[in-house]
C-alpha cells in the first residue's frame, strides 16, 4: 500500500506594523486547496503584534513551528518599520528556517528577506512605490519593480496587495496543476492567472463601465482562443478604432492586446499539457498557436521548459 503524502505546511510570519490583508491571504488561499496544505501563523514571540490599522492580532504559535515548515510565508509590515537591520527577535525567527525550505515574501516583506541576506545575487521584487529605497539599502538585490511576483526557485517575492493572491495561486498551481489552481481561484473569487511578468502599475487600474470597456471583447476573444484574433478584430467587436482600442486595453489590463492574448493562449495550453494527453500539435491548434514549434517557443518564453517537460511534471505530481 502507497503511503499517504504529509500535508504541505505552510507557516506565516506575522511582524509588528504588519497589514492584515495581506496576512490573511495565504490562509485565504492555502486554505481552500482542498486540504493540500496545513497553514500556521506564528509571530517572533508568540505574542499578539499590532497591525497598521486600529487593531492588534495574536497568533496561536511562536517561531518554534518555522522550523517545522515546508513553505514560509512573510507577510508585509508598515513602510515606517522598515529598517536595514533586522531585529534581534526577527533574525533569531529567520534562523530557525530549515535550509531547502521555500521562502515567500509579500510586499515590504520584501525588505525583511533583503535584511536577512536572502536576496542576495537574486531577482525580486516588492510594492513599486518603495522600490527606489530598497535599491538603495539593497544593491546586491536584482530589483524589479515592473513585476507582481518573482519566482526564483526557492525564493519567491510577490509586489504590493493583492499580488500576494498571484503568488499563492501560482505555487498551488506549481505544486498540484491549473485544475485546483482554478478551482480555488473560483473559491475565492479571485482571477485564476495574472502572469507574475505582468505589470504592477496600471494607469487605470480600475476599468471604465459601459460600452467605453474592453471587459466584454476580452470575454468574447477568450471563447475564441482557437482563432487567429488580430487587433482590427478585437477593435470591429468593441466598435472602436484599433488605436482607440488599443489605448483603452493597456490602460485596464496593463498589458498591448497581442501580449495579452500569448497570455492566455499560454495559460490554456498549460491547463491543456496537465489535464489531457492530446499531442502538443493539436494543443497548439485548440488554443491558436500556428504550430507545435511556436507553442513551444511562447511556452519556453514564459516558464522556461518544453512542453514535454511541463506535461512530466505533472503526470509525475499526479
Amino acid at each position: 500500500m502507497q503511503a499517504q503524502q504529509r500535508t504541505h505546511r505552510v507557516v506565516v510570519l506575522a511582524l509588528d506594523g504588519v497589514y492584515p490583508f495581506e496576512l490573511g491571504i495565504p490562509s485565504r488561499i492555502f486554505g481552500a486547496a482542498d486540504g493540500h496544505y496545513e497553514i500556521l501563523t506564528c509571530t517572533v514571540d508568540g505574542l499578539p503584534v499590532h497591525t497598521n490599522a486600529d487593531f492588534t492580532v495574536g497568533a496561536q504559535h511562536g517561531p518554534q513551528v518555522l522550523a517545522t515548515a515546508d513553505t514560509v510565508v512573510v507577510a508585509p509590515v508598515a513602510p515606517d518599520r522598515i529598517t536595514t537591520e533586522l531585529p534581534e527577535a526577527v533574525a533569531a525567527a529567520l534562523a530557525l528556517i530549515r535550509p531547502g525550505t521555500r521562502i515567500v515574501s509579500i510586499c515590504t516583506a520584501a525588505f525583511v528577506l533583503a535584511a536577512a541576506g536572502l536576496l542576495d545575487g537574486r531577482r525580486a521584487t516588492t510594492h513599486w512605490q518603495v522600490a527606489d529605497a530598497f535599491r538603495r539599502m539593497y544593491p546586491r538585490v536584482d530589483l524589479d519593480p515592473d513585476v507582481l511576483f518573482v519566482d526564483d526557485g526557492r525564493v519567491l517575492t510577490s509586489a504590493g496587495a493583492a499580488s500576494g493572491v498571484d503568488v499563492c495561486l501560482h505555487l498551488v498551481r506549481k505544486d498540484h496543476g491549473s485544475e485546483l489552481a482554478n478551482k480555488v481561484a473560483r473559491r475565492c473569487v479571485v482571477p485564476p492567472f495574472r502572469d507574475g511578468g505582468q505589470a504592477q502599475y496600471i494607469e487605470q487600474p480600475v476599468p471604465e463601465s459601459g460600452p467605453a470597456s474592453t471587459a466584454a471583447t476580452r470575454a468574447w476573444a477568450l471563447e475564441r482562443l482557437d482563432e487567429p484574433l488580430a487587433l482590427a478584430d478585437l477593435a470591429a467587436h468593441a466598435r472602436m478604432s484599433p488605436r482607440t482600442f488599443a489605448r483603452r486595453f493597456q490602460g485596464e489590463v496593463g498589458l498591448s492586446p497581442g501580449r495579452w492574448l500569448i497570455q492566455q493562449r499560454v495559460g490554456h495550453a498549460r491547463h491543456l499539457l496537465e489535464a489531457s494527453d492530446l499531442s502538443v500539435d493539436q494543443i497548439a491548434g485548440r488554443v491558436g498557436f500556428a504550430t507545435g514549434a511556436s507553442l513551444r517557443q511562447h511556452l519556453h518564453a514564459a516558464i522556461g521548459v518544453s512542453p514535454q517537460a511541463y506535461r512530466r511534471t505533472f503526470q509525475t505530481a499526479r
